[in-house]
């Protein structure tokens, strides 16, 4: 049972209503995630405007579902993981490809560099090496990739971290973020 209600249109005030509702446009439903998420109006729209502007952004929707896999992994949210594992298999990922992207790695060069960039970044608090960056640029990572890779992850730690706090109902089929088989 989820710690924070999770609103719906008939629960929720005027101001989450249009959130919950800007929502459902933004990805065909509202996951449990969100409807908890609408307690804060102004955490929903902070996280619902990154979220906008990074699919705008340079990588593909595929790249973006292995970001969001790889940091939930890494900060063991089930619920993300159960998401963006439904996600990135909707999108054209392969079972071994989602578990290698659990494990931070990409048989693509660009895309392993990408991921452990990524890796580098949340163990170090963004305090990356000049070697890990010579090393992504080499595999062709650009500056604005770079610049990206650190929103997917202050994005996606606010989703994780408050799954972690609100523990919304599971609303995905379940893939345990403790296990990698």
């Amino acid at each position: 049972m989820s710690r924070l209600p999770q609103l719906t249109a008939e629960t929720a005030n005027e101001e989450q209503r249009e959130l919950l509702e800007s929502t459902l446009k933004q990805l065909g439903k509202v996951p449990n995630l969100y409807a908890a998420l609408a307690n804060g109006p102004a955490a929903l729209r902070g996280y619902l405007a990154m979220r906008e502007a990074l699919v705008g952004g340079t990588f593909s929707t595929k790249q973006r579902e292995q970001l969001a896999l790889f940091i939930a992994q890494r900060n063991s949210c089930t619920y993300c993981v159960s998401a963006h594992t439904m996600r990135g298999g909707r999108v054209g990922l392969s079972e071994d490809q989602l578990l290698a992207t659990r494990r931070g790695t990409d048989t693509d060069p660009h895309m392993d560099q990408v991921l452990k960039l990524t890796g580098e970044v949340m163990a170090s608090g963004g305090r990356v090496s000049d070697t890990a960056l010579a090393e992504a640029r080499a595999a062709g990572v650009t500056d604005a990739e770079i610049a990206e890779i650190v929103g997917h992850v202050a994005l996606n730690v606010l989703s994780n971290f408050f799954n972690h706090v609100a523990e919304p109902e599971l609303d995905f089929p379940l893939v345990d973020a403790h296990t990698l088989d």
